[in-house]
C-alpha cells in the first residue's frame, strides 16, 4: 500500500521530487525497473525516474532493511551497464521512525568495494519541506512536527477547500471519508 502511493507521487510530481532530492525542478520521466533485469528485480519499492543526463533511484522504505546496501549497489551496476552516459542519485527514504542504526547506513563496503547512497528519514525533516510542495505534501505528517494530528487536519482540510473549486462538498466528504476507512 505505502509502495503504490509513493510511486504514484513519484509519477504525478516528478518535478516536486526534483527539486527536494536533485535541487532543481529538472523534468523527470519513469524508467521501468525491467529495462535493467538480468534476473528478477525486486520492483515493489524501486522507483526510477530519469532526465538528460541523470537517474533518481528512490527506495520508500517502512521498515529498517539490512538488504539495502546491497540492493543499492546492485541497482547502481544494473542502471549504469544500461545507461553508462548517466550519473545516478540514489536516495533510501525513511518513512517510518526507527530508532535502528540500519537507519543510518548511507554505504556499503566488501573487499574493495565501496558504494554509498544517500538516506533520509522523513521523521527528522523540517515539515516545511513538504508543506507548500504538492507532491510532498503527503509525506509532511510523517516529517518532524509537534502535533501530527492537527498537521494532518490542516492538510485534509486544505485539500477539501481546494477540491471544492472543482467538485462537489457532498462528494468531496464522501471520498475523504472513504479513503480513511479503507485506509484504515
Amino acid at each position: 500500500m505505502f509502495d503504490n502511493v509513493c510511486k504514484f507521487l513519484a509519477e504525478t510530481f516528478p518535478a516536486d521530487l526534483a527539486q527536494w532530492l536533485l535541487g532543481e525542478p529538472i523534468p523527470l520521466t519513469e524508467l521501468s525497473p525491467s529495462e535493467l533485469s538480468l534476473e528478477p528485480i525486486r520492483a515493489d519499492s524501486l522507483i526510477l525516474l530519469k532526465s538528460e543526463g541523470v537517474i533518481l533511484h528512490l527506495e520508500f522504505q517502512t521498515q529498517p532493511d539490512p538488504t539495502i546496501p546491497f540492493r543499492m549497489l546492485d541497482y547502481w551496476v544494473r542502471v549504469y551497464r544500461r545507461f553508462p552516459e548517466c550519473s545516478m542519485q540514489q536516495v533510501v527514504i525513511y518513512l517510518r521512525e526507527s530508532s535502528s542504526d540500519l537507519v543510518y547506513q548511507t554505504q556499503l563496503e566488501i573487499a574493495q568495494t565501496r558504494h554509498q547512497f544517500q538516506v533520509i528519514r522523513l521523521w527528522e525533516e523540517s515539515v516545511d519541506t513538504f508543506i507548500n510542495v504538492p507532491g510532498l505534501l503527503p509525506f509532511a505528517v510523517l516529517a518532524q512536527t509537534g502535533d501530527r494530528q492537527k498537521l494532518l487536519e490542516q492538510v485534509a482540510a486544505s485539500t477539501a477547500i481546494l477540491a471544492g473549486l472543482v467538485l462537489e462538498k457532498v462528494l468531496i466528504k464522501r471520498l475523504l471519508r472513504q479513503e480513511i476507512m479503507q485506509k484504515c
